[in-house]
């Protein structure tokens, strides 16, 4: 193999499969450790592809287009997890270094296998089983009663490949269209909380603040740091949660452990072994973001500080709204940014440079403060405003005064 060092900088070379938002945010924080993310994208025109100076055209399916990407790179890492798992392994038999390795990330590629592994650590986790065929399922609910949430082992995000069935009549076709499920009990949660953890191959870790997570329809929306309410015991004993599963399945990089709280506790929800939504707050709102600290921790570098840098953080996602859909004849995006700015000049806008249409991901903003209520108002209206230009009540005395 080539060198895995760049000869133009002296500096290693990382590789990311995935030419998404996450390669995009990741490629920024590249840039201040002295590198340019290698990227592998389906499009010229993919998020990270519009940015990054070094992308391969490929198909993560595609291993001669995985190796392609491997070669002459100090490390290879993702901003998803489909990459078949028998591929990384093939990269890691022709020598190429990946991380996290096949035998971590598997865990967040199949949710079967991660409940085994949960369960054979015996960490908290909704009840759950394989199933088959509809008596299989139907046993199980006669154990822990209907609804049940039935899952695709495999390929399922932002509520894609989850199902929520009230009665064995819903569950044939599932299976027909899936093959073998994940069947699992329907949590009475309070809410979602997420945890993020770094790991390096030297065994360093390093946790950020435990967060809430809020979801509509599958998608999150927002994102609340630290989690309101949690208190210091809780908050604890779940990172040291995160911390433990990381060191067990041997992650190295980001990991974010996704939690039900309940009235007795938290139970593991999934893994993602990548930078994850419920960590772009950190940007901002971090002493290390966890773009930086991805890289940090692939490399084998020391890891980086996650302190807060403001008592208050809450992130809000930019969902294509009304401003996406055809007919629009609203303020046009530029306009829409401008007014942001003018009247939010505080918050942080991350565009990602994606194709809009509703319902898509389309940017976040990140808003700081000390106040829980308002720093979260600020974020949420801002994030809807350039969503679908509606402006929110409280805010429409700042518009009304525009001069621009």
């Amino acid at each position: 193999m080539a060198t895995s060092v760049d000869p133009r900088t002296g500096l290693p070379v990382v590789a990311m499969v995935g030419g998404g938002q996450l390669a995009r945010m990741t490629h920024q924080a590249a840039i201040a450790l002295g590198q340019s993310l290698r990227v592998l994208a389906t499009a010229p025109d993919e998020s990270a592809g519009l940015v990054a100076a070094d992308v391969r055209l490929g198909d993560h399916r595609d291993l001669a287009a995985l190796l392609d990407l491997a070669e002459g790179a100090t490390v290879v890492t993702f901003d998803h997890e489909h990459v078949p798992t028998e591929h990384l392994r093939a990269l890691a038999d022709a020598g190429h270094r990946v991380a996290p390795g096949p035998d971590a990330l598997v865990h967040a590629q199949d949710k079967l296998v991660l409940r085994r592994a949960l369960h054979e650590a015996g960490e908290p986790q909704p009840a759950w089983s394989e199933a088959r065929t509809v008596h299989e399922v139907a046993a199980f609910a006669d154990d822990v009663g209907w609804p049940v949430v039935l899952k695709t082992p495999r390929g399922g995000y932002d509520g894609k490949g989850v199902f929520v069935v009230d009665g064995a009549d819903e569950v044939a076709d599932l299976l027909e269209r899936h093959g073998s499920l994940l069947v699992e009990e329907r949590v009475a949660m309070v809410r979602e909380l997420a945890v993020q953890v770094a790991r390096s191959p030297y065994g360093q870790v390093a946790v950020w603040p435990v967060v809430e997570t809020v979801q509509r329809n599958g998608v999150c929306e927002e994102v609340l740091v630290p989690a309101p309410g949690l208190d210091d015991d809780a908050a604890t004993a779940a990172q040291e949660l995160a911390i433990r599963i990381a060191d067990r399945l041997g992650v190295v990089g980001v990991l974010a452990v996704e939690l039900f709280e309940t009235a007795d506790g938290v139970l593991v929800n999934e893994l993602a072994m990548r930078p994850h939504n419920s960590g772009h707050w950190t940007i901002e709102g971090s002493r290390t973001s966890q773009f930086e600290q991805h890289l940090r921790a692939v490399l084998d570098y020391p890891l980086g500080a996650t302190d807060a840098t403001a008592p208050v953080v809450v992130m809000a996602n930019v969902l294509g709204g009304a401003a996406s859909a055809d007919g629009w004849t609203g303020p046009a995006l530029d306009e829409r940014v401008h007014h942001l700015m003018a009247h939010w000049p505080d918050v942080k806008l991350h565009w990602y440079g994606k194709g809009q249409r509703p319902g898509r991901k389309l940017g976040h903003v990140t808003a700081l403060g000390t106040d829980f209520e308002e720093v979260r108002a600020r974020a949420v209206a801002a994030a809807r405003y350039l969503a679908d230009g509606v402006v929110d009540p409280a805010f429409a005395f700042a518009f009304a005064d525009d001069e621009h």
